[in-house]
């Protein structure tokens, strides 16, 4: 049974009502829809008269059919069926042709791009095993990130190379080897900084990184042309580990 969903419903991010277990949720600021697992496929985009969830409908960036939801082996999966990307968590784009991506218990937020940098929301709320939402744990041991442990020397030298994303510049890449091995010679002129030294460094902590798991560490993995890609990776993966934060940018205060 298909469960309609107001325009006045709250958001999905405050969790949903009981009902069939691995249930959908789909919701946008015209209304939306509840579909248990195997009834139907869930359709979404500009024409109402189309889909299931009208969402950009005076957006004509918006396809009249953007994207669908269907239940498949335990999980719904995401299709897009319209001419521009979804957006997901974690800046994940899936594309028109590309294979359908699976969707985790719990909630999820889509973005589509719209005209003149409007960003139309999509809300999306799997049930789980229980048919209800994952359970609060409210005094539970908070999960640690995953520590990467550098030598004082290797934070030195990622802190330099990676100086733009510390300081939340807008589109940051990654210092060069030269840039960064005459900004260290500059703060430790006495350690004989070289651009090979630091590279060789660099590429020893991507290694490093990579054999314990991390992607995008690799050519292989990345491909031609590789650019700044590797480090532009390193970088972000060790903010997002917590191994490099902004305050850690004092240090080059420290050393002048």
């Amino acid at each position: 049974m298909i469960r309609q969903l107001g325009v006045t419903h709250g958001s999905l991010a405050y969790g949903v009502a009981p009902a069939a277990p691995h249930s959908i949720f789909v919701l946008s600021m015209t209304g939306g829809v509840g579909v248990a697992p195997g009834e139907r496929t869930a359709r979404f985009g500009r024409n109402r008269l189309e889909v299931d969830v009208c969402v950009g409908e005076d957006d004509q960036k918006i396809s009249r059919r953007h994207g669908e939801l269907a239940y498949n082996r335990g999980y719904w999966w995401l299709t897009n069926t319209g001419r521009l990307p979804i957006r997901l968590p974690g800046a994940r784009l899936l594309f028109a042709g590309e294979e359908p991506i699976p969707l985790a218990e719990g909630y999820t937020p889509l973005f589509l791009s719209g005209s003149a940098r409007r960003e139309h929301l999509l809300e999306v709320y799997v049930t789980g095993a229980d048919g209800d939402r994952p359970r609060a744990r409210h005094q539970d041991i908070t999960q640690p990130p995953r520590a990467w442990r550098l030598s004082a020397e290797e934070k030195l030298v990622l802190i330099v190379l990676g100086q733009r994303y510390l300081l939340h510049e807008a589109q940051p890449q990654p210092l060069t080897w030269r840039q960064t091995a005459d900004q260290l010679a500059e703060l430790r002129p006495a350690e004989g900084w070289t651009a090979k030294r630091v590279e060789h460094m660099v590429v020893a902590i991507r290694t490093r990184l990579s054999k314990a798991g991390v992607a995008g560490l690799t050519r292989d993995e990345v491909g031609e042309p590789v650019g700044n890609a590797l480090n532009d990776n390193l970088i972000r993966e060790l903010m997002l580990s917590t191994a490099l934060v902004p305050p850690d940018l004092a240090v080059l205060d420290d050393d002048e």
